[in-house]
């Protein structure tokens, strides 16, 4: 099982540039159906506000989306894959423990912008349908939008997603027409372009700092151009950036334009975006809007999909069911989170109930995000490319304009950011609590040198006064060498009630740095007997292990390294397969530890999380038929310490 990387990247073509307008630009080209909204808010328009607030927008989308974005961060590819994790798999080789908390925390606040993203898009279309009858019930047009979207998501996109880059070809097209159309007679405009006009909003204008907030609604959507890289090909994101790019910035200065031209009001209820489309193209304006909002939502959904089955693969995440709903590559479903999803959107929308209140909640998980990426992408280029220049300048201009971002994000918290950096905070305390577990799990498992009991599996096997526990006895083992094995096998196999088998397996399953690696490493610790089998799998592969020891256990039958028919005469002769058995062991904390309080509450939560989570055996796909799950207690702090004295009869 050959380590296929070179085949999953996406050459540039035709249907490439389509599918990345489907599945990439979603969320970023909406984006103008609020941003200038934000922007104004209840001001009173004037030029430096409308100049200012463009220009910032221009600059933004440039610095951040095109050069952090579309140019550097699609360059930090793993074997073709982008995205947090697959950053975060370039970059531990290098054993910096700190670069888990980055991925860790930039994880957490894309799965909670995944609350408030697909709420805000949808209504900021919808409620475009005020301007034809403002008692329209738009929450209710929303919410039932939602539960449709998420009910569909069993189901899968195949069909569907095929149409996904022809509609938001059209959609850019549309809204780079309407923009055009405002700025063909006020070429005085293009002023914004000159970034004095950011400046001066910025540092001049009255709070003009603080309306950076709504600036960077504008490049939300950038992290999903490296998320989706796998999906999509870095050359084909790069051409259908060159596209859309071109069609956000005329409707952006159409707006502009529009803007100017009502100096000295304020917006009230008017949305610029639909302000600037002709009447007798509104209801298509509000239904093509309606549109990309779905898809939109539909693009973060899936993206949400892949990262938590991401953070599954690295044991950061509670294991779930996974579901592939169908043929299409890379195309999962997860239960639990879509509805996770699904109410917690349903909460935004009804505890804000417009867009224009949502956008206080908006942005701010997701500049944290971008923080997170800037500096795993500074540590991946001053380590695996060794340029210190480039990591330099890198971090001097991204962790300062990200900075900004972030100090005039915060001035939401009050105003709904609260609610997404609650949400992302209670996923960080739930992947912390894995994490520490698994350190402390790791820190207190013993490994013994099994050629220290090669002799006593021998003679083991050899004793027909212990009862065959089953022909093949298979044990998971977190060891990842064959002259080292875990103390809790052996223990469950000499000690806890001996167990005599005619072949024991080892297998050690690994999640690799390479997202698509699939291949195996078969160890003969005892000839036909005794065997330890190292399987590794990269984070993007399924981790179907039953099926892949399946298919290792004969190819090393076909091989003549084992004889799979089974040892009983009475089935020998009818040429029946062998029998096995899998052995899970489940480390639990002795009560005999001496640990401190944060430990002690650590290994609670991880044991709600686990009841609450799927069993290794359902996770690995292995056959509950012939299985066994048995609890071994660990010392995971200092024995406590106990006195008795005996005292003698008279």
């Amino acid at each position: 099982m050959a380590d296929s990387a070179n085949k999953h990247l996406t050459p540039l073509s035709v249907g490439g540039v389509l599918v990345s307008l489907g599945i990439i630009y979603g969320d970023i080209g909406t984006s103008p159906l609020y941003v200038f909204k934000a922007i104004i808010g209840a001001q009173t328009i004037n030029e430096d506000l409308v100049l200012g607030g463009l220009s910032c927008v221009f600059w933004t989308l440039t610095l951040i989306t095109t050069l952090k974005y579309v140019y550097l961060a699609l360059n930090a590819d793993n074997k073709g894959e982008g995205g947090i994790f697959a950053l975060y798999a370039l970059v531990r080789r290098y054993k910096a423990a700190w670069v888990i908390f980055p991925a860790v925390i930039g994880c957490c606040t894309l799965i909670a912008d995944g609350f408030i993203t697909p709420a805000i898009s949808v209504s900021s279309a919808i409620e475009g349908l005020r301007i034809l009858n403002p008692q329209i019930p738009t929450v209710s047009i929303v919410i039932a939008i939602m539960v449709v979207l998420f009910i569909f998501q069993q189901f899968g996109t195949s069909v569907v997603g095929k149409t996904f880059g022809p509609i938001m070809t059209i959609w850019f097209l549309t809204i780079a027409i309407f923009g055009i159309l405002q700025f063909y007679d006020h070429p005085q405009i293009f002023r914004a372009l000159n970034p004095y006009y950011a400046y001066h909003l910025i540092v001049e204008y009255p709070h003009g700092f603080w309306l950076l907030g709504a600036v960077f609604l504008c490049t939300t959507g950038a992290e999903a151009l490296y998320s989706d890289l796998g999906h999509c090909g870095k050359e084909n994101i790069r051409v259908g950036w060159a596209y859309v790019k071109i069609a956000l910035l005329c409707n952006y200065f159409g707006q502009g334009a529009w803007l100017l031209e009502h100096q000295g009001a304020t917006l009230g209820d008017q949305i610029p975006f639909y302000a600037i489309i002709p009447e007798e193209f509104l209801i298509f304006g509000i239904i093509i809007a309606t549109m990309a909002a779905i898809i939109a939502s539909q693009a973060l959904i899936s993206g949400t999909f892949t990262l938590v089955n991401e953070a599954m693969k690295l044991k950061l995440w509670p294991s779930t069911r996974v579901r592939y709903p169908s043929q299409v590559k890379g195309q999962i479903y997860i239960p639990a989170i879509n509805w996770i999803l699904m109410i917690g959107c349903i909460v935004v929308v009804l505890m804000f109930r417009e867009s224009a209140r949502m956008e206080g909640a908006y942005g701010l998980a997701i500049m944290i995000n971008m923080l997170m990426t800037t500096s795993l992408l500074v540590f991946y280029f001053m380590t695996a490319k060794k340029s210190k220049f480039r990591s330099s300048t890198l971090a001097i201009l991204f962790f300062s304009l990200e900075g900004m971002f972030l100090v005039s994000n915060l001035d939401k918290f009050q105003h709904g950011g609260w609610f997404t950096f609650l949400i992302a905070l209670l996923f960080f305390v739930m992947m912390y609590v894995l994490l520490h577990a698994r350190w402390l799990r790791e820190r207190h498992t013993e490994f013994v040198d099994l050629k220290h009991y090669v002799g006593m599996i021998q003679d083991l096997q050899a004793d027909t006064t212990v009862p065959k526990e089953a022909s093949n006895l298979v044990y998971l083992a977190m060891a990842d060498s064959k002259r080292y094995i875990d103390s809790n096998i052996i223990y469950s196999i000499f000690k806890k009630r001996p167990k005599r088998a005619d072949v024991f397996w080892f297998v050690h399953v690994e999640t690799v740095d390479s997202p698509f690696t699939s291949k195996y490493v078969v160890d003969t610790i005892i000839p036909k007997r005794c065997f330890f089998v190292r399987i590794k799998l990269g984070f993007k592969t399924n981790h179907r292990v039953n099926l892949l020891f399946n298919k290792i256990i004969h190819e090393m039958a076909d091989a003549g390294e084992i004889d799979l028919t089974s040892p009983y005469p009475s089935l020998h002769k009818y040429s029946m397969m062998a029998d096995f058995k899998f052995i899970i062991l489940h480390s639990w904390a002795s009560s005999d530890s001496e640990i401190s309080s944060f430990d002690r509450l650590v290994i609670q939560g991880y044991r709600l999380l686990k009841e609450h989570s799927l069993s290794t055996e359902e996770l690995y796909g292995i056959e509950a038929a012939n299985l066994e799950v048995e609890k071994v207690p660990i010392q995971v702090g200092p024995q406590a310490r106990v006195k008795i004295k005996r005292e003698r009869e008279d």
